[in-house]
């Protein structure tokens, strides 16, 4: 009996026996044989069966989703019976994907008309056709006329489509749903929204639909299949796992581009990474460069177009460019034109860039799935090996990268999270829901409950959510917040209310927050500048930073304005470029911390261990060093212990190296902070990154180390997160963001935008209202703590760290006279701003000189 199965490999000959006789010619002239990806989902598909394809780029896992379509449409279509209806229904996250698949679908029917016109068969023409935000209204009315046999379309424009009366007629008999970057889904919103429009287009099919989803490397494969497949009446729905990424070889190895990273400058490491990068790219065809942040994309294509001159063009994409720039980038990248190309994350997701033969990653991509996704764009066929190399420049990334590569050869992959119930994007289909037709409560729910991320939902839930929509409280209309349904509490039905809920429901779907930059005054009133939005809701009250060179401390914020004061002599707490730094994977930080124990107990023979990980002599030597010296300094943290580091200068600084990953870090600091200012009765600043976190107290007030022990009581953790997110910018801007989403908030009324200013005015008085009166329950505050605390942090794991500290993990608190090895980048993670990178290496050689003395003194 089917549920969730692995897939086998069917024989070439028996799928060429299932498909139409001219699909099965041009495929032999073509192909010739079929690759991993189609033996074993092709024959499934035929089958009925849903199935998840999880393989590399370039595998011909696009062909492996339409082959069972095709074949049936030219079945139809030699006979004279194709119908005016959608029968396969193909959705993607990028619109230029969408234009990518029409095109590569309309060249091989071309190719099979001539064909069959050459074997004089007669034969219907296969409408495609592509429906987005931005299809103009002729194009909609034609598709109206004369629907497309395929719809390629978004996750939003799906929403929009199942609600219009006419269009959602020619949905009704669905064969096939494709569902593309399965893995770019999963893990966020506009996901969820998807796997509920799923369920309301298979609400409205008179037969099966068969799901067939495409996805890169991800992990557990099982919870992806489930969410692909759903669930029918609290069981899962069965689905054949067709998993072809063994198939692919992978050649990764860490370098670093200078002997000692400590000792050499900014000018010689910048100096010896370009001469890396320029050998590199000479030795081979087409390099692709992966950064971390948009920043660093343009500092490398700045570098790289002084050394490499013309002999080699270089350009950057990244999504801060216009659609027209990335498109003519990712254009001369197809021609051959474009030798490298310089990406932050805009380039990881399936975008046809024709041949790459390798790639390269300036610093760690923070998680073992997209490294390989990353460096699978290497290597573009099957059977070829894809190349990468990660060039690293500091000593944690290089710890991590390490680790991370021999994770990815060995394809241990991270788990994915995906978000659980979110309300907010159950608002919006439930009014889409209304829209189509009155429903009974149970029935409807029954239908939400099918999706993947609702399973767990329950009728309480629902009802809140209903009475929420139904503008059930008188409060809210008095902030001019109407009901978008109507719903009858003693026949528990409910329905759209008003004919104006169709146009605000079509202007305000989807789950992408408008983000906009957050001006930065000073309490006089002076404008300094600007900062990303991303990085204003990382405050806390108290908290300094860098802004146009000087220096200044963040007091409170009213809309999208951040008040502050300029300061001087003071060390930043949080750098400019937080924001867009990828946060490091759980999984993966487990596993650095038992390579950090391995190492710790086996320091002499470190040489012997580091053989088996794909790094060069400098980044082995640069790795031992590293142990070495915190080791004779401090004490190395691994999986069995944790070390917390007390220094006590100007302030009070307490280095926690809980190595758990930036979100969950973020979790434990948050708590910690609150209870540590609760006790002291004081504001308590805080720093962190993947590797730990910093309390910093004022000189004054200092922990005993029994206090630092009882911070890690699991008891009201949650509860003590709540309280320390209260008042923060984080939970001002995440409730707009879910008060947007909920239809709470209105972006777009009759045509007119509301701009994010002003949605951040009326989210702070809504929220404020909202606590007042209906306490943390209310649906809408409700999904803000959970994203904010499952989604944005990650209590979870943050959880499950806490809950083996005592168990399976000791607790080691020790003095120190200047920050440890382990603790340098913490330390100076704000200088990053005072300073120019070329000081903060001279920062970091002065604190790293002074450790050498001491080691040296008391050796």
């Amino acid at each position: 009996m089917l549920v969730i199965v692995q897939g086998k490999a069917y024989d070439d000959e028996e799928i060429k026996s299932r498909l139409n006789p001219i699909l099965r010619e041009w495929f032999e002239e073509k192909y010739g044989e079929f690759t991993p990806p189609q033996k074993y989902s092709i024959m499934e598909a035929f089958n009925g069966n849903n199935v998840l394809i999880s393989s590399p780029t370039g595998s011909g896992k696009t062909l492996a989703a339409f082959m069972t379509a095709l074949s049936r449409l030219l079945d139809r279509a030699v006979e004279g019976t194709l119908e005016d209806r959608v029968y396969v229904v193909y959705v993607s996250p990028l619109k230029a994907l969408n234009n990518d698949i029409r095109k590569n679908l309309e060249e091989p029917l071309n190719e099979i008309y001539e064909l069959a016109g050459r074997k004089k068969i007669g034969i219907q023409k296969i409408r495609v056709a592509v429906r987005t935000g931005d299809t103009d209204s002729s194009e909609k009315q034609r598709q109206l006329r004369k629907p497309p046999h395929i719809l390629i379309t978004t996750p939003e424009s799906l929403a929009i489509a199942l609600c219009s009366p006419k269009f959602s007629k020619v949905l009704k008999r669905v064969e096939f749903l494709i569902i593309d970057e399965l893995h770019a889904l999963a893990e966020n919103k506009r996901g969820t929204h998807l796997s509920l429009s799923v369920e309301r287009l298979q609400e409205i099919q008179e037969g099966k639909m068969v799901r067939i989803g495409l996805s890169a490397t991800i992990h557990p494969l099982e919870g992806v299949a489930r969410f692909l497949a759903g669930y029918e009446n609290g069981r899962e729905r069965d689905c054949v796992i067709a998993d072809v990424t063994f198939e692919k070889k992978i050649d990764i190895s860490v370098l670093s581009p200078v002997e000692n990273l400590f000792n050499a400058t900014a000018e010689e490491i910048s100096e010896k990474l370009y001469q890396t990068l320029a050998e590199m790219i000479r030795g081979a065809k087409t390099t692709l460069i992966f950064t971390n942040t948009r920043s660093a994309t343009e500092r490398v294509v700045f570098h790289l177009k002084k050394i490499m001159g013309d002999e080699f063009p270089v350009a950057a994409h990244h999504s801060s460019l216009s659609r027209d720039v990335r498109l003519e980038v990712e254009e001369k990248l197809k021609s051959g034109e474009l030798k490298v190309v310089v990406s932050s994350t805009s380039l990881e997701l399936g975008i046809d860039i024709g041949y790459v033969d390798l790639v390269v990653l300036i610093g760690s991509p923070k998680s073992i799935n997209r490294a390989l996704q990353r460096i699978g764009r290497a290597g573009h066929r099957l059977h070829e090996t894809s190349v990468g190399r990660i060039v690293v420049l500091d000593h944690d990334d290089l710890v991590e990268c390490s680790v991370l590569a021999k994770e990815a050869l060995e394809r241990r992959l991270d788990r994915i999270h995906i978000p659980e119930k979110p309300l907010d994007v159950l608002c919006q289909h439930v009014v889409g829901m209304a829209i189509e037709r009155k429903w009974g409560v149970d029935d409807a729910l029954r239908v939400v409950k099918r999706a993947y991320p609702y399973r767990n939902l329950t009728k309480e839930e629902f009802v809140a959510v209903l009475k929420y929509l139904a503008g059930k409280y008188s409060e809210l209309e008095e902030k001019n917040v109407y009901g978008k349904i109507w719903f009858d509490e003693e026949t528990m039905e409910f329905g759209k209310r008003g004919r104006m809920v169709r146009p605000i429901y079509y202007l305000n779907t989807g789950t992408i927050p408008d983000e906009v930059a957050v001006s930065v005054v000073t309490k006089e009133g002076h404008h300094v500048g600007k900062v990303e939005e991303e990085f204003a809701e990382r405050l806390v009250k108290g908290d300094i930073f860098v802004l146009a060179g000087r220096t200044f401390r963040f007091l409170r914020s009213r809309g999208m304005r951040i008040i502050v004061e300029e300061v001087k002599d003071e060390k930043p707490t949080v750098p400019s470029w937080f924001s867009e730094q990828l946060p490091l994977s759980y999984d993966l930080a487990l596993r650095i911390q038992e390579f950090r124990r391995v190492m710790d107990e086996n320091l002499e023979s470190a040489h012997k261990i580091l053989k088996s990980f794909p790094v060069d002599g400098n980044a082995a030597e640069s790795i031992i060093r590293y142990f070495d010296e915190q080791k004779r300094f401090s004490i190395i943290p691994h999986s069995k212990r944790l070390v917390v580091e007390k220094l006590e200068e100007d302030r009070n600084y307490y280095f926690f190296h809980t190595l758990v990953g930036r979100r969950a870090n973020s979790a434990i600091a948050r708590t910690f902070a609150y209870r540590v200012g609760r006790a002291k009765k004081c504001n308590v600043q805080f720093t962190l990154n993947d590797n730990g976190f910093v309390l910093i107290l004022p000189r004054s007030k200092r922990l005993k180390d029994s206090e630092i022990i009882d911070l890690f009581e699991l008891k009201g953790f949650e509860e003590d997160l709540n309280e320390a997110l209260m008042k923060t910018e984080i939970l001002r801007r995440r409730f707009r963001h879910v008060a947007v989403r909920s239809l709470m908030i209105l972006r777009n009324y009759l045509g007119r935008e509301k701009s994010v200013w002003r949605q951040q005015v009326n989210a702070d008085t809504l929220l404020r209202l909202l606590l007042k009166h209906f306490g943390k329950e209310f649906p809408v505050i409700k999904e803000t703590f959970r994203e904010i605390m499952e989604d944005a942090m990650d209590i979870i794991n943050a959880r499950d760290y806490l809950s083996r500290i005592g168990k399976e993990i000791d607790v080691v608190v020790t003095r120190i006279p200047y920050p440890s090895p382990f603790g340098l980048n913490l330390y100076v993670m704000g200088e990053e701003d005072v300073v120019l990178m070329e000081d903060r290496r001279k920062v970091l050689k002065e604190l790293h000189e002074k450790i050498l003395a001491y080691l040296s003194a008391n050796s």
